[in-house]
């Protein structure tokens, strides 16, 4: 089983994690070199010191030593709190308090050898420095303990405020990358709300200029993009239109003219009139697509104006359906379900009649016509469904468009026109068409009107 892919982060929301990360970064970097400074330079005092007391004391006990009183002159030392000093020659043992064994033994090695030293090391799980001195006139050594508890709590709270203020700095960057990137991407969320409402067919969707140099260029950019649309899609429209209109003449004199033949279809030969049935076809489905196309040029140039009143959806689409080439169609609606809705007749019966026609040339014909209830109370549902060969996943939103057809009915006959013109009159009521699985198969038209009371108005264009 395929793993689900994960949806991509949004722009700012990848900037301001950008702006964060680069934020805790420079933290760590600049916690690091502080941390290492304050220790180097905390610990170069404390030595320093230690250093400074562990000799002044050495040179106390040789004195001590020189007038002969030991014992008073080393139980006379100030040792700091929590540290400890040891002479090791003479062994004086009631004036040994702490075991040389307390010292590291490369300290006491490098005592021993007449030689002075330093060396951190643990005692009792406690940090300390030890200083030794070798007081060569008695060959003694002087060994003491200072400890560095004190050096290392401050250490740790040096890394501690350095710590927060990383993070603090990182979510300061994180917020400032969020503000700044949702301003950077400001005139690009105005770009797409312009195109977006372009494509929906607000053709005179348009950007304002700013202050800004760069963005008054896209703005521009976009603005021509949108005049040559625009001026290409009424072009367009106007030459559909010209073009129906000035077909409708010939076509009109064309049709009268084979009613005329088709009217002494008995007196033709048998091949003629075989002749004149397929023109006969041909000529009304010319008509027909003609005044389809002219349809939805009013459509689109809102010539066409409607009136949305209160109607009973259900007897309305009863009434529609009686009056198609199929009225046996079964209609279903919910016994509960309130019908009522804000539409146009002319509109309902467009759609209706088209939906069911559809049905009857590519799919046999419609097996069921229902009236539902939409996803909200706002609107009402329109559903024809047949038991066709029903319109592939990738052709579903492309057979509402002129001229398509689906792969199970390119060889049939029609204009290709009647889905376009459902979805141009749902989208004129304030609601919209398309196509699903039956659930027996075949396809499942629904067409989605307000309901009334909704304050979803269609455009009476």
């Amino acid at each position: 089983m395929a793993m689900p892919r994960l949806r991509s982060p949004r722009l700012s929301t990848r900037v301001a994690l950008f702006f964060g990360l680069i934020g805790l970064l420079a933290g760590l970097g600049l916690t690091t070199a502080t941390y290492s400074v304050a220790r180097d330079s905390l610990l170069d005092q404390r030595i320093s010191a230690a250093k400074s007391l562990a000799f002044d004391h050495a040179l106390t006990v040789r004195t001590a030593f020189e007038q002969g009183n030991v014992s008073e002159g080393f139980l006379g030392l100030d040792i700091e709190t929590d540290g400890f000093a040891v002479l090791t020659n003479p062994d004086i043992a009631y004036l040994i308090q702490y075991p040389a064994s307390s010292f590291p033994i490369e300290l006491r090695e490098t005592v021993a050898r007449g030689q002075s030293g330093q060396q951190q090391f643990e005692y009792d799980g406690e940090p300390y420095l030890g200083i030794g001195v070798h007081i060569r006139s008695h060959d003694a050594g002087y060994l003491e303990a200072f400890p560095l508890g004190s050096t290392e709590r401050t250490l740790r709270l040096v890394v501690t405020a350095l710590m927060i203020g990383s993070v603090l700095a990182a979510l300061f960057a994180t917020f400032f990358g969020f503000t700044t990137s949702r301003g950077l991407l400001r005139p690009l969320t105005r770009v797409a709300d312009a195109a977006g409402e372009l494509a929906s067919g607000g053709l005179d969707a348009r950007l304002e200029t700013s202050a800004d140099p760069e963005l008054d260029r896209l703005a521009e950019a976009f603005n021509e993009m949108a005049d040559a649309v625009q001026a290409r899609i009424e072009r367009e429209a106007r030459f559909a239109s010209d073009v129906s209109h000035e077909l409708r003449s010939p076509i009109t004199a064309m049709t009268a003219a084979v009613e005329v033949l088709a009217a002494r279809r008995d007196e033709l030969p048998e091949r003629t009139r075989q002749a004149l049935d397929v023109l006969v076809e041909q000529v009304r489905r010319f008509d027909a697509m003609v005044m389809d196309l002219l349809e939805l040029s009013r459509l689109e140039a809102g010539a066409i104006d409607g009136h949305i009143e209160d109607v009973d959806l259900a007897d309305l689409v009863r009434r529609i359906v009686a009056r198609t080439s199929t009225p046996d169609v079964p209609i279903e609606v919910d016994s509960e379900l309130d019908t009522a809705a804000e539409v146009d007749k002319v509109r309902i019966e467009r759609i209706v009649t088209n939906l069911v026609e559809n049905a009857q040339v590519h799919a046999a014909g419609a097996t069921r016509v229902s009236i539902e209830a939409g996803s909200g109370s706002d609107a009402l549902l329109i559903a024809v469904e047949d038991a066709g060969p029903g319109v592939a996943a990738g052709e579903r939103t492309r057979i509402f468009e002129r001229f398509a057809r689906g792969s199970a009915s390119r060889h049939r006959v029609g204009t290709g026109l009647g889905l376009a013109l459902v979805a141009e009159h749902a989208a004129a009521l304030g609601g919209q068409a398309w196509v699903e699985d039956r659930r027996n198969g075949g396809a499942r038209f629904v067409v989605q009107v307000p309901a009334a009371g909704s304050s979803r108005r269609g455009d009476s264009r």
